[in-house]
């Protein structure tokens, strides 16, 4: 694979990871009491939606930033990749658990989402190791 070639997945995957963290950073940050709604959850303080959400909003520009130059930005996308992971398994657990009260829909689509662009960024840093 030539590097043009993998700098170009690794760009398009960071802008996918930028778009993911902005719809849910945006809406955890704007809208938490809509999201809440929307999920048929149990009530929950604002606060403990917004301040993931701006973490979200900081790590969506990180991501757009850093897809205009991948070159040296290793640290940045594995920190992404195991955020992104992290954030996967942990939804996963919520959900095979049975820990959440909102609709299914609501924990399944994170869930799957995360999961896959945390796969996305793994194997796009894999294959751009050598630039970063």
């Amino acid at each position: 694979m030539t590097q043009n070639n993998s700098t170009k997945m690794l760009r398009v995957v960071l802008l996918i990871s930028t778009i993911v963290s902005l719809v849910y950073g945006l809406g955890f940050f704007l809208i938490p009491g809509i999201l809440v709604t929307i999920s048929k959850g149990n009530p929950v303080d604002f606060g403990w939606l917004r301040w993931p959400g701006g973490i979200l909003i900081s790590l969506g520009i990180g991501a757009l930033l850093a897809s205009r130059n991948v070159a040296k930005q290793g640290v940045f996308v594995t920190t992404i990749s195991l955020g992104y992971l992290f954030a996967g398994l942990g939804l996963l657990y919520s959900w095979l658990l049975n820990e959440y009260s909102a609709a299914t829909w609501f924990i399944a689509l994170p869930t799957i989402v995360v999961l896959v662009v945390s796969a996305l960024l793994w194997w796009s840093r894999q294959r751009a190791k050598d630039i970063l």
